[in-house]
């Protein structure tokens, strides 16, 4: 393949000379075969442009951008290509315009360089090829390969002489494919000469298994499982996994085509097995040992790393298991200061982490758990050890206590992997920036619509109309199987049942559904008249306007056929339902489920804890989910409705808890499940929105480090602080600059004279606005009616020092960044504030201290005392036009007031509840939140400074996290 991008003439014939199998002569007869649908030449050259589109600063096109365009017509300009084939390229293999990772990172010492890492590419290369075997598009697997080289580059040389580690975290989205970094990182972490290769696979024996057999499906390998076992005879099988067991995927394993050790690489020894976690045995203590080619040198001399075998342990978060491990590393510690060692840690929120639980954090404890307190042995033992998490819920990491020099804090580097292709996420299941009115919403134009169905406390649960989704989803499955779509995604079929962690009620769940199932009556003329209801009113117009491409039954008579094949599925051996619950596996000897064994599930799966943390739950189609917690990232976890859904996205169904209540007693309280949801996904959602903000890099310099990530998400989580008492972050937020960017406070006071206050704050700019409404809006977007006025900056600017705020740091850093406009030459004139007025008939008005009247906002806090979102998304476009930050052309109205130096400001008086309305109309200003946003103008970008600003408090230690709280140097 080539490495760079040449002249294509010159290239081919020199190619020619050499008898090149890549070679196509002439451009002439490239694009002749192309244009016939040469299917091979197409693949070859999609791996060469993707890879040219994905090269990260290439020095042969240092000034385009990777993914666009521009990148891609510098690579035509080097090939030299003329106008009609670079065309045929691009409808061939379009530019993958997908976001790329985002990471924040310290400095670091490069080592990993493109030479370097082909020079030794083994794994990495037979695990790419395994990727192109399952049907991985090439832009996924160099969106893969350039997430998992900046992982791997920041990690130490471990050829260096000086020992050193670096600890990072990877954040992904819940069941998006973060196994397949780990294992890209893997792969290339041994082909650089990382030796001994630690997975800590979650908690439960369930996923470390899962974890174990997918890396020796698609890494390890079939020769490095068999260590030179003849698949003839019987005999030598005996104990080696997969192969003994008649595993239905063995052929789908990696074959290496012999021992790598023959072919001029390395071997991998197993030290755990897919049913075997690690045991201390003494041979697994000389399995640890290794040998030196070069005795007198030390292991990480490339003259012995390079030809020593990598040993390989997937092992649980378990105090016994990991107490053998370390007990066995002390009895070869004359050899652990050489050895460069990874440590990947899968869900490294859960257990990993000293503490996780707020309350802790303010009383605090910093008394070690068990895992924490073996992987911080583990790091000590292994002086070049390298440890990485992995999570799709990072505050837990974020917020380890930094100033731990033992503990695991990302201090290094975090990386945020994009949304991946084809995945099924929040913004899937939610409208989050939808302006069409709830009443008005169609399948076609809302998720919420087409994928949940709303559960009501006291009203009719709608678990038997959940059951009926899971067997007509089931027959579409089957129909779609036998009308020409690809089956392998069907091979499993599965609902997941999920109310609570309590192992007595998922066996009193259990024996309901098995009840309610029995009396369904699917083979009767009531049950099928139910069922073809459903189809009907749902599942039909859903798939009509979201996969009309796909084969559809013309009416439910046709679908019946499958109706009964997927009831006799499901009810296959007299019961439907498998229960997955508790810390152990008992249950498993009952009631079996391995994805990975079985060629079909297709039951209702009833648990807790075990299906709730990385556990991939296969063909999961309905989700019936009422359960309630108050930590976040227990309730994230529990999303097992996200992820990837090939072929039947269309069939996805959610029954969410709207109504739940949480706790008993006086501390009872009715929580809403689904709006839970969306409140913790708008925040991550924030956070990995900042951070790529963040992560380009300023004069050479990171804009912000790993240990300024906690007070920077602080600004969201105001509860978060450092884990001991006497701790505080050594980083304090001082500016956040956001010239064009729609930036919305929400921690507004919740006490009456806080309220009152701010309201009388607004006078003067609510005096300025106009009395009549205007209509305003932007070309293809929505129109709405607003008063509107002008300020100048410092008359707003006024108002703003004015306010009292619940969480002030939250809104601080933007203040300064206004307040700084208006110093150095003032960099905006003045401000254009609109107050948006409502249409629909439930609309709420009031007037405000004499003006008005206005339209009153309706908004609920999340938690604490911050807003989840105050704006209306159809407001943004044309604020985001006064500010003159989009292209898009305003209405009349709205272009009058586009100025280059002016910003915009929307103005949302909310109320949480009720307010008290006097007999003219006025609304008592204690129960307003006098909500905004405000996008700046361009004006105010500058390209010499960082959008961010920190001050550290003690300058002595500016990479440190925190420090005591009475250390004021600095």
């Amino acid at each position: 393949m080539l490495t760079v991008p040449k002249h294509f003439a010159k290239w081919a014939a020199l190619a020619a000379d050499e008898d090149h199998p890549d070679a196509d002569l002439s451009e002439e007869l490239f694009h002749t075969h192309l244009v016939n649908g040469d299917e091979a030449l197409r693949a070859l050259w999609s791996r060469h442009l993707t890879a040219w589109d994905f090269a990260e600063d290439p020095a042969w096109a240092s000034a385009t951008t990777a993914r666009t365009d521009e990148r891609r017509t510098a690579v035509y300009d080097r090939l030299r290509l003329g106008a009609d084939l670079r065309k045929t390229l691009d409808d061939a293999v379009p530019v993958a315009k997908v976001p790329g990772s985002t990471v924040i990172t310290r400095d670091f010492e490069p080592w990993y360089t493109p030479e370097r890492a082909s020079a030794r590419s083994f794994y990495w290369t037979a695990y790419e090829r395994k990727l192109r075997a399952k049907g991985w598009s090439d832009a996924a697997i160099a969106s893969l390969d350039e997430a998992s080289r900046a992982v791997v580059e920041r990690l130490a040389d471990p050829e260096q002489p000086a020992a050193r580690q670096a600890k990072g975290l990877v954040v992904g989205y819940v069941q998006s494919g973060k196994t397949a970094n780990f294992t890209g990182v893997t792969a290339k972490a041994i082909d650089a000469g990382y030796r001994l290769v630690i997975v800590l696979g979650g908690t439960l024996n369930l996923l470390r298994a899962q974890t174990q057999r997918r890396l020796d499906m698609e890494l390890i390998g079939q020769e490095n499982i068999l260590r030179g076992a003849d698949t003839a005879d019987l005999d030598s099988l005996v104990g080696i996994d997969y192969v003994s067991d008649d595993d239905a995927d063995w052929d789908e394993f990696v074959r290496h085509g012999s021992r790598p050790s023959m072919l001029g690489a390395f071997d991998i020894e197993r030290l755990t097995t897919r049913d075997d976690d690690y045991k201390s045995l003494a041979q697994g203590i000389r399995a640890l040992e290794f040998e030196k080619r070069e005795p007198a040198r030390p292991l990480h001399d490339p003259a012995n790393l390079h030809h020593t075998a990598a040993r390989i342990l997937v092992v649980k978060k378990n105090k016994s298991v990991l107490t053998k491990l370390v007990k066995d590393l002390k009895q070869i510690h004359g050899l652990l200061g050489e050895l460069p060692a990874l440590i990947v840690d899968d869900e490294s929120d859960q257990a990993s982490v000293n503490t996780m639980d707020p309350r802790k954090w303010e009383q605090g404890n910093t008394e070690r758990t068990a895992i924490n307190g073996l992987i911080s042995q583990l790091l000590r033992l292994l002086p070049r050890a390298q440890y990485v998490g992995y999570t799709a819920t990072p505050f837990a990491n974020v917020f380890v206590d930094p100033g731990d020099e033992e503990d695991i804090f990302p201090s290094d580097f975090l990386v945020s992997l994009p949304r991946p292709s084809g995945y099924m996420g929040v913004q899937d299941f939610h409208d989050l920036e939808s302006t069409t009115p709830w009443e008005e919403r169609t399948y076609a134009d809302s998720r919420e619509k087409a994928h949940v169905r709303d559960v009501h406390e006291g009203a009719e649960d709608r678990l038997q109309e959940a059951m009926d989704s899971f067997v007509l989803s089931g027959a579409l499955k089957l129909y779609r199987a036998e009308h020409g779509v690809d089956g392998r995604p069907f091979r499993h079929h599965t609902m997941l049942v999920h109310q609570s962690v309590r192992k007595d009620d998922h066996a009193e769940l259990a024996s309901r559904i098995e009840s309610l199932w029995h009396r369904a009556g699917y083979s009767s003329g009531a049950g099928q008249a139910r069922l073809a209801a459903l189809w009907a009113s749902d599942f039909a117009p859903v798939s009509e306007a979201h996969a009309p491409d796909l084969p559809a039954p013309a009416s439910y008579d046709e679908l019946l056929p499958y109706v009964n094949e997927a009831r006799r599925r499901i009810g296959s051996g007299g019961r439907p339902v498998i229960v997955v619950n508790g810390d152990s596996d008992r249950y498993f000897d009952q009631l079996p489920l391995d994805f990975d064994r079985t060629p079909h599930v297709w039951k209702i799966l009833v648990g807790g804890t075990k299906l709730s943390r990385g556990f991939t739950v296969e063909g999961l189609t309905i989700t019936y989910y009422r359960r309630t917690t108050q930590q976040a990232d227990t309730l994230m976890q529990m999303g097992r409705w996200f992820g990837f859904r090939p072929g039947y996205r269309d069939l996805v169904r959610l029954y969410i808890g709207r109504e739940e209540t949480l706790g008993s007693g006086r501390n009872a309280r009715t929580v809403d499940l689904y709006e839970a949801f969306e409140a913790i996904c708008r925040d991550e959602e924030v956070f990995r929105e900042e951070l790529a903000r963040y992560a380009p890099l300023v004069d050479g310099r990171p804009q912000v480090t790993p240990a300024q990530i906690p007070p920077l998400v602080a600004q969201h989580l105001p509860w978060v602080k450092p884990s001991a008492r006497n701790k505080m972050f050594n980083a304090e937020l001082v500016e956040v600059r956001s010239p064009g960017v729609w930036e919305e406070p929400t921690a507004y006071p919740e006490d009456p004279d806080s309220l009152r206050h701010n309201t009388e704050c607004w006078e003067p700019v609510l005096r300025a606005l106009s009395s009549a409404p205007v209509t305003l809006g932007v070309e293809g977007g929505p129109q709405y009616d607003a008063r509107v006025g002008t300020v100048s900056h410092a008359d707003l600017l006024a108002v703003l020092c004015d306010l009292r705020w619940s969480v002030p740091e939250q809104f601080s850093p933007h203040l300064e960044f206004l307040l700084d406009a208006g110093r150095d030459g003032v960099t905006i004139d003045d401000w254009c504030v609109i107050a948006p007025m409502q249409t629909s008939a439930r609309r709420a008005e009031a007037r405000i201290l004499g003006h008005g009247p206005f339209s009153l906002a309706r908004r609920r806090r999340r938690r604490g005392s911050l807003f989840s979102a105050i704006r209306d998304p159809k407001h943004v476009a044309a604020a985001k036009r006064v500010a003159g930050v989009t292209s898009l052309t305003g209405n009349a109205t709205v272009e009058r007031h586009v100025r280059p130096r002016r910003g915009a400001l929307v103005l949302y008086p909310v109320v949480e509840s009720e307010p008290r309305i006097a007999s003219d109309g006025s609304v008592d200003p204690r129960d307003l939140v006098m909500g905004f946003a405000f996008v700046a103008p361009q004006s105010t970008a500058r390209s010499d400074r960082p959008l961010v600003r920190f001050r550290a408090i003690d300058r002595t230690r500016e990479e440190a996290a925190t420090i005591d709280r009475d250390d004021t140097r600095g």
